[in-house]
C-alpha cells in the first residue's frame, strides 16, 4: 500500500528539529577523532548496519585516516513501522573478521535489541573486539541489555520518536538534514 505523501509531508512539517545539519556534522566529526585515536593502528573490519547506518557511515568514512575493509549488514526489528519486533537477518556479514577488531556503525541505539545482537554475532563469530558508533544514543530507562554501551556517541537525546540522518519515519525521510521529533511522538 502507498505511503500517505501528504502525511508523511505533514509529520516533516510539524516536526520539531532537535539537532541541525551543523550540530550533527560536528558531532561526526567528534566522533572520527575519537576513531582515528583508538583505531587506526588495528586494521579493523567495519560494518555497517543498514539502511539506518548509511547516512552517518558514509559522513563518517572519508573522516577516517587510515586503511579498513568496509562492508554492511542487515538486521531489523523496525520493517518501516514505528515500533520493532522480532529481529531479521536480511544480510550477513561477508567480509572475514575472525581475530580482527570490528567497527558496527549505526545510526541510532534505543532499546539496544539490534545492535546487541549484532555484537553478539560478531563476538561469537571470532571478532578479536567489537567497537560500536552510533549517531544518537536514546535517553531512557527501556535498554534491552543496560550493560550494552556505544563506544563512540555523536549526540543524545531525549526518549522521541525521531527522524533524520539515516533515521526514518515510516520508511521516510532518513534524508532529512538534521535530527528532528515528530510531533506528539
Amino acid at each position: 500500500m502507498p505511503a500517505d505523501l501528504a502525511h508523511i509531508r505533514q509529520v516533516m512539517a510539524e516536526a520539531d528539529c532537535l539537532y541541525t545539519d551543523a550540530q550533527v556534522e560536528a558531532a561526526i566529526a567528534q566522533v572520527a577523532a575519537s576513531i582515528n585515536r583508538d583505531l587506526a593502528e588495528r586494521n579493523p573490519v567495519v560494518f555497517c548496519v543498514m539502511n539506518g547506518g548509511l547516512i552517518f557511515a558514509g559522513k563518517l568514512l572519508p573522516k577516517l585516516g587510515f586503511p579498513l575493509e568496509l562492508s554492511y549488514l542487515h538486521a531489523t526489528r523496525y520493517r518501516n513501522e514505528t515500533s520493532g519486533g522480532e529481529l531479521f537477518w536480511k544480510a550477513k556479514p561477508e567480509i572475514s573478521f575472525i581475530d580482527r577488531d570490528v567497527l558496527i556503525i549505526d545510526d541510532i541505539l534505543d532499546e539496544g535489541h539490534t545492535l546487541g545482537a549484532i555484537s553478539d554475532f560478531c563476538q561469537h563469530a571470532g571478532a578479536a573486539s567489537v567497537h560500536i558508533a552510533v549517531l544518537i544514543d536514546k535517553e531512557h530507562d527501556r535498554k534491552a541489555r543496560p550493560g550494552l554501551k556505544a563506544n563512540y556517541v555523536g549526540l543524545s537525546c531525549v526518549d522521541r520518536y525521531i527522524f533524520g540522518y539515516g533515521m526514518d519515519y515510516k520508511g521516510y525521510w532518513r534524508n532529512a538534514a538534521g535530527i528532528f521529533a515528530v510531533k506528539g511522538l
